[in-house]
């Protein structure tokens, strides 16, 4: 089965083919400027990949409803649209291209692949809010978790580098790129994960906050007269390295550090602080770690960020070959001889995730 993989951004829509052998035969990306695609562009891309089975959107969030893929029908469409605010950034950006796809290919199978979908059999502990019943039942509050795609390929691919596929290997992947999470994988399964309700929670990323105290939400509400909308705003797309750096680019804030810029370091610090503890709680969450895997723009590109995280978790067992690590191959092992764990950089493939995804839902519907 040829599967089209669309996957919208808040900026970019990226779409590629994927055969039955998981292997990518095409890709591009296209620009979206305030949610609109260039539609003739599109057609012309997916027009010379020739024939396609059946089309897999990756949806970041399904809500409280969608706890595994579904098919796209109105009523799927209806229920994004509602819980669009549940991340803002991206999902008008899915329904943009699920809109865009129906228009060229209208009688072709087509998947809402959701990316909480990995992380809906996460232990009540780790999913769980320490508030009311009646909030976590009537507003479906827990802790979602995202990335799930990156997360699940990242440890499989771990699996298969270290040859031990199908084994309970405790893995804690790192997602590095606009966005960022951490997650802990052990047996394939999620266990635990930096983001929560929506894609805020935890770690600093490009112009997200991550984890703040919610107290402080209140407090400014209280105090500085700041609506739900400015907070919302503020945080989702001007806070994170762009407020402590002002930039988000992770490539030009080390530029900034190496030039010697004391906004760039405090920046870099901050992130890799909690990149740290977040791993050492993934870890914390599976009793033990067997492998780190860094996957992601930035945790693919930045060898200053995986040589700063790793130089703090020595305690872990984990060490980095400098060279290896400055000279990087995708899909290799960065480890020292000396670390008793290996720390993997592996490079993203959600889309042969969301293919396989999309073969399971048609192959449950047709048995």
């Amino acid at each position: 089965m040829r599967v089209l993989v669309v996957n919208a951004g808040s900026s970019s829509l990226k779409v590629s083919l994927v055969g039955a052998d998981d292997q990518v035969s095409s890709e591009q990306e296209f620009e979206m400027s305030g949610g609109q695609l260039d539609d003739s562009r599109l057609d012309s891309a997916v027009r010379a990949m020739g024939e396609v089975d059946a089309v897999g959107h990756r949806v970041v969030h399904g809500g409280p409803r969608y706890p595994q893929s579904v098919r796209i029908d109105a009523e799927v469409i209806r229920y994004l649209i509602t819980i669009s605010d549940l991340a803002p950034l991206h999902i008008p950006a899915s329904l943009a291209g699920i809109a865009a796809i129906r228009e060229l290919m209208p009688r072709t199978a087509a998947i809402a692949c959701f990316d909480t979908a990995f992380h809906a059999r996460m232990p009540a502990a780790a999913s769980t809010y320490a508030i009311p019943l009646e909030w976590r039942q009537r507003f479906g509050v827990r802790r979602y978790g995202f990335h799930g795609f990156s997360h699940a390929y990242a440890a499989r691919r771990a699996a298969q580098l270290l040859s031990s596929p199908g084994t309970g290997l405790k893995v804690v992947t790192c997602h590095l790129g606009s966005g960022a999470s951490v997650a802990a994988v052990w047996g394939g399964r999620s266990m635990d994960t930096s983001m929560g309700f929506t894609p805020l929670e935890g770690l600093v990323m490009a112009t997200r906050s991550g984890s703040i105290d919610p107290g402080l939400i209140l407090w400014l509400q209280k105090h500085a007269g700041v609506t739900a909308a400015e907070m919302m705003e503020t945080l989702d797309r001007h806070s994170g390295l762009e407020a402590l750096a002002g930039t988000g680019d992770m490539r030009e804030v080390l530029k900034k550090l190496s030039a010697g810029d004391d906004e760039a370091r405090l920046a870099f610090d901050v992130y890799v602080h909690r990149l740290r503890a977040c791993i050492a709680s993934m870890a914390a969450a599976m009793g033990g770690l067997d492998v780190l895997v860094f996957t992601g723009g930035v945790g693919e590109n930045a060898a200053p960020v995986r040589a700063a995280t790793v130089s703090g978790l020595r305690f872990l067992g984990l060490e980095i070959d400098h060279e290896l690590n400055a000279n990087l191959v995708a899909d290799t092992d960065i480890s020292s001889r000396s670390a008793a764990v290996p720390t993997l950089v592996v490079k993203a493939h959600e889309d042969i995730e969301v293919a396989r995804e999309v073969r399971r839902v048609i192959a449950s519907k047709e048995s």
